[in-house]
């Protein structure tokens, strides 16, 4: 049965002051709220698995931040090491032991790296990246996946254009073509599609970057066989592999994807995980590689805000309560058991949904595709169910994120009351949409 609309009073009111201040109301676009019913949520405070918004409404949070929150909101831990840091200061521009002690943690628990450089963002960390391989390669183009995102830099705000192997086309404005003419764009699940690519551009590939688990427009499994022909394909023709890890990096295990896959890429970026949420990102490779950044190779990277102490402390008491054993064993299972029920559910129903997961990331999907590996093969029109499940869950107390193209994450933080109370709300919300 439907029940009525959250309030959303205060949210309101605090939306239309920040129309006046920012493009839209927002930092950034997805917030608007445009996919989805009714106004943005302003949120107040978060706690555990849950966050409380302006006017006071408590949701089970399964946006997470976008991913980085896998031990959930405020975690202890976290708040009293970065409280202990702030103390002595919160940015110097000059290196910390902070920087050391994070980066032996990562490096000493990760076998596909050698060296690693900190950033302020994920996109940071691509862009750097893309440099890296074109200075290392000393080739200018790029090739990506359609469906993959990589962040906003300007080199990868481009979309596929018309033919299976094609040069770009800028996705936003203010991106020069001469950039989207350097930036190869073909489907996922696609050897024909590549070979065309490496045929067509002979020895001008500086890098092929793919989320190994794109989960940014939906959750695109790709099969091992898949990844494992990328890398063997760029290694014959003297391309680097960049696997683009910044949702999938310590979220499906600690070593990423690379480790579920177990194949190694020549560049692995992260992202704000390793900061427990505050702004972080890093690239790493192997020690030969790393060693073409400034300040002892020639490819320019820089940043105050790079290895801030805080950010630091965030990571080094994040990753150490990932490392404990049995961590992602036990929240993979929590994760799938929650699938699991759920698919039991709407298979029961005759619903047409699918729920696609791997490790602690899931996606609905409107469908009767028992597989989803491009973005192609998602349907549009299949937007406007997940519109009206995001309206339910929300009256319900459940946050997902407003887009129908976004993932859910799980926290260590989500308890087993916390699964079941978001499994009667998914399931009442689903009679309602397909009623």
């Amino acid at each position: 049965m439907s029940i009525p609309d959250i309030s959303r009073a205060n949210s309101a009111e605090l939306y239309e002051k920040a129309k006046t201040y920012f493009p839209g109301g927002v930092n950034s676009p997805v917030r608007a709220f445009k996919s989805v019913y009714g106004t943005p949520l302003f949120i107040e405070k978060g706690n555990g698995s849950h966050i409380w918004d302006a006017d006071g409404n408590e949701f089970i949070d399964f946006c997470c931040s976008w991913g980085p929150l896998i031990l959930g909101h405020a975690n202890p831990n976290i708040l009293e090491k970065v409280t202990e840091v702030m103390q002595k200061g919160m940015s110097f521009g000059a290196p910390t032991a902070l920087e050391n002690e994070l980066a032996e943690l990562i490096l000493n628990n990760n076998r596909f790296i050698e060296k690693i450089r900190f950033t302020s963002s994920g996109t940071e960390a691509v862009m750097s990246a893309i440099r890296l391989a074109r200075g290392y390669t000393k080739r200018d183009k790029i090739l990506k996946f359609e469906g993959c995102y990589h962040g906003h830099s300007d080199s990868l705000l481009v979309k596929a254009g018309s033919g299976l192997v094609t040069f770009g086309e800028t996705s936003s404005a203010g991106v020069p073509n001469a950039f989207a003419n350097e930036t190869i764009v073909v489907a996922l699940d696609d050897t024909k599609a590549l070979e065309g690519a490496f045929a067509e551009f002979k020895g001008e590939i500086a890098a092929v970057i793919i989320e190994p688990i794109p989960a940014n427009n939906g959750l695109l499994l790709q099969s091992q066989e898949y990844l494992q022909y990328l890398r063997d394909i760029c290694t014959q023709n003297g391309t680097m592999l960049i696997f683009d890890e910044v949702i999938s990096g310590f979220r499906v295990g600690f070593e990423g994807a690379a480790g579920v896959y177990g194949i190694q890429p020549d560049i692995i970026t992260y992202g704000k995980i390793i900061g427990g949420g505050l702004p972080v990102g890093a690239y790493g490779a192997s020690a030969e590689v790393m060693d073409h950044i400034s300040p002892v190779g020639s490819v320019y990277q820089a940043g105050t805000l790079s290895g801030n102490p805080v950010a630091m402390a965030a990571g080094i008491a994040q990753l150490s309560q990932l490392l404990k054993p049995g961590f992602y064993q036990e929240l993979n299972d929590k994760t799938a058991t929650f699938v699991n029920d759920i698919l039991d559910f709407v298979n029961g129903k005759g619903y047409p949904v699918k729920l696609f997961n791997i490790g602690s990331i899931f996606w609905f999907a409107f469908t009767d595709q028992e597989s989803i590996s491009t973005a192609e093969q998602i349907d549009p029109n299949s937007m406007v169910k997940f519109k009206e499940m995001h309206r339910e869950l929300l009256n319900r107390g459940v946050y997902m994120g407003p887009s129908g193209y976004e993932v859910g994450f799980i926290s260590s933080a989500h308890t087993t009351a916390d699964l079941e109370t978001t499994k009667t709300a998914i399931f009442d919300s689903l009679d309602i949409v397909f009623k």
